[in-house]
């Protein structure tokens, strides 16, 4: 999730276990330790573009973590914020704890992925119930937090606490709709998918992006799920087939295993760039949900050395027509 929303679930959950006179202090300890873990975005190589890929949301994300990173926010806001704050070392760690404990849940259910059970496993866990970035989410959330620091009562904090769990139910049972929904236009096209998902789209839980795969293609639609379900079909590339699509590829090379580095954070949802023949890209994500615009990819080098990496290309369509669009989809 996006650092406000982190923060602020960090707030709440440090307000739920803080005393009257201590929730001021609590809120800003819990706000902190809540957007902390995404520091790891700070591990990053230049000779190995990739790396943050694997790095980001992993072991600063794992449940075991939880405890060493709240101790860690604690050592270093006692350091500096005792004076201020006033309270012992024991109430820093437990709203620091508290406020951390909800940062990796929070990013499993997006659909970018989160290592909650590293080391014990590498499974990016992706819940696809809400946005990257959701007011609807958030502003409700801030308004409760700040209403419960000034007025130094925790009942809006529970208050809060409800909205989150009642929110994320509702991701539930439209990512749920959007999923049967897929699986209908998939029938209607006489296709029997070997797997199927649907991802929230951009700061909502009523537009959705539903893929699948069948046989050696991967199908992208749109779905709007209102009071009732509108389909806006779309899109189908061929899977990546790295035998077929890079016959000069060397096995072994550097650029052949970050192929499967990037096919492991991608989910396996990649394919060939459908103008560049040297591109990868990651079909999950695009502002348009029936479309297949690419945020990010991996672009090899048919002269590169063995033990050069590919490089990394972050692509974004910023343009008004596809934000027009989109709105388009979720009010008509």
């Amino acid at each position: 999730m996006d650092p406000v929303t982190q923060g602020v679930l960090g707030a709440i959950a440090s307000q739920n276990v803080s005393r009257k006179k201590c929730i001021a202090a609590a809120s800003v300890l819990g706000f902190l330790s809540g957007m902390a873990a995404d520091l790891d975005i700070f591990i990053r190589s230049d000779i190995d573009p990739m790396l943050f890929l694997e790095y980001h949301r992993q072991f600063t994300h794992s449940l075991i973590f939880i405890p060493f990173g709240g101790f860690i926010c604690s050592v270093i806001f006692y350091w500096l914020l005792r004076s201020p704050l006033k309270l012992r070392f024991g109430q820093f760690y437990l709203y620091c704890t508290s406020g951390y404990a909800t940062h990796a849940l929070l990013d499993a259910c997006t659909s970018y992925g989160t290592q909650l059970f590293w080391p014990f496993s590498d499974m990016r866990v992706a819940w696809n119930t809400i946005s990257i970035v959701d007011p609807l989410f958030t502003l409700p959330l801030l308004v409760l937090v700040v209403i419960a620091a000034i007025k130094r009562q925790p009942r809006y904090a529970r208050v809060a606490a409800i909205w989150v769990f009642t929110y994320m139910c509702m991701g539930v049972v439209q990512r749920e709709r959007a999923e049967a929904a897929g699986w209908e236009l998939a029938a209607s096209r006489g296709h029997a998918p070997v797997r199927l998902e649907a991802k929230p789209g951009f700061a909502n839980i009523f537009i959705w992006k539903t893929l699948y795969q069948f046989q050696d293609r991967f199908y992208v639609d749109g779905v709007r799920t209102g009071i009732k379900t509108r389909f806006y079909p779309g899109d189908s590339i061929a899977k990546l087939e790295v035998e077929n699509d890079f016959p000069w590829l060397v096995p072994g090379s550097q650029q052949a295993r970050d192929i499967q580095r990037f096919r492991w954070f991608s989910d396996d949802f990649v394919a060939l760039h459908p103008t560049n023949p040297n591109r990868v890209i990651d079909i999950r994500y695009s502002i348009i949900p029936n479309k297949i615009d690419a945020f990010w990819m991996i672009e090899l080098d048919r002269m590169a050395a063995p033990h050069q990496h590919v490089s990394y290309v972050h692509e974004h369509d910023n343009s008004g027509d596809s934000a027009r669009q989109y709105w388009r989809m979720m009010w008509n």
